[in-house]
């Protein structure tokens, strides 16, 4: 609920202009802004904003509970933050989000070897998103977390870094910014945090006091950080790359995979047939033609297939985060899908149940391994991609 004082209708036009640009986000790590409305003048003038529910615990919530984080969790956090605000600062206009903190950083599903997914809240202080048409979006921001620059209400993309870096640290010292000593305006965080040099060097160049010196965008932030040596990062799991990889390399990528394994095991089938039913003309020309609905069906498959593999990648698995999850659901689809389709059309020519089962099944198998091969494929492309300099 935002309430207002005197406002002139000038403001108003810039507040719907700017509620509209946040409800149009539309990316997984950030809240989904639903409604707006004005309030009834009997509860104070002004306006109501309406987001979807995060049901995950903040940062400081983890914190105070005790949880301690490793240095490869910390780099975890930061890619993902960093692939967020870059998705904030490309918008039209900049969004710059100026309150990042541990309160604003929500964390949830956490597994053996992820830091879990990651949610950036907190865009709805919206006094301070009415501005002049040009000028860059901002919200309030935090003592402690803020920059030098945006106390003289200066703002860049590079001040969101900051407070990124400042964030980061109090997760590996344990204690708020505010209370750590300065020098030159430099928080002195070194001798309270257990990490390698290389990672307190980045932290370091993120909290820069001087603008010019600091990361101007996350794209460099995130450059910085992957050139930077570490010993600790050794899992895909442990990253949310920037990986962009095109729907047509995706889809060819799948069908080439499984149409090798569905060709060679139809091709086997075939000519095992053909030798035990002997060369006579009517035994080839029946093998034939049941040969042709086998290998018909079999590569068709492989084109749904790698269609719906290419699909659930793009649109659930980029960047990718959880390599267990990301495994399971293509060797899964292609199982379900294979089996379903196999049954209804080998169930015409199977000479028995026990027949039909056993092919099935066998050929359901080889299938849902060329679905594990396209996985594997993708998996290694990742892996290329964090070690490559962007």
């Amino acid at each position: 609920l935002l309430s207002f004082g005197e406002f002139t209708w000038d403001d108003l036009k810039l507040f719907e202009r700017e509620a509209e640009t946040l409800r149009s986000f539309n990316h997984p790590s950030i809240p989904k802004y639903l409604d707006y409305f004005e309030l009834k003048p009997s509860s104070g003038k002004g306006f109501a904003l309406v987001q979807g529910y995060i049901q995950a615990p903040s940062l400081e919530q983890h914190l105070k509970a005790g949880r301690s984080f490793t240095a490869t969790e910390v780099r975890q956090l930061a890619e993902t933050l960093l692939e967020i605000l870059d998705y904030l600062h490309h918008r039209q206009p900049v969004v710059i989000h100026r309150d990042i903190k541990p309160s604003n950083v929500l964390l949830s599903d956490r597994t053996g070897n992820h830091v879990g997914r990651v949610h950036l809240v907190d865009f709805g202080s919206v006094q301070s998103l009415v501005t002049k048409e040009g000028e860059s979006i901002t919200v309030v921001g935090t003592y402690g977390y803020m920059p030098p620059e945006q106390f003289g209400g200066r703002t860049t993309p590079a001040s969101d870094l900051y407070s990124l870096g400042a964030t980061l640290i109090y997760l590996v010292t344990g204690k708020h910014p505010a209370d750590l000593p300065q020098q030159n305006l430099r928080m002195q965080f070194r001798q309270f945090a257990t990490l390698d040099e290389s990672l307190l060097d980045w932290l370091e160049l993120l909290t820069e006091p001087s603008l010019e010196k600091r990361p101007n965008t996350a794209e460099a932030a995130l450059r910085a950080l992957r050139e930077a040596p570490t010993r600790a990062l050794t899992t895909v799991e442990s990253t949310a790359p920037l990986l962009k990889v095109s729907n047509d390399q995706l889809f060819w990528n799948a069908i080439w995979r499984m149409g090798s394994i569905a060709g060679s095991l139809s091709a086997i089938i075939f000519l095992n047939t053909l030798i035990q039913g002997g060369f006579s003309p009517l035994a080839v020309s029946s093998i034939i033609t049941i040969g042709s609905l086998l290998i018909g069906t079999t590569l068709g498959l492989s084109l749904l297939n790698g269609l719906l593999l290419a699909i659930l990648t793009k649109r659930y698995f980029s960047p990718l985060r959880n390599v267990r999850q990301y495994r399971l659901a293509m060797t899964g689809t292609v199982a379900v899908l294979s089996a379903i389709v196999m049954a209804f059309a080998l169930n015409p020519i199977a000479a028995s149940t026990e027949i039909l089962a056993i092919t099935v099944t066998v050929m359901v198998l080889a299938v849902s391994g060329a679905g594990y091969w396209f996985a594997e494929w993708y998996v290694r492309l990742n892996r290329n991609s964090q070690r490559r300099t962007y």
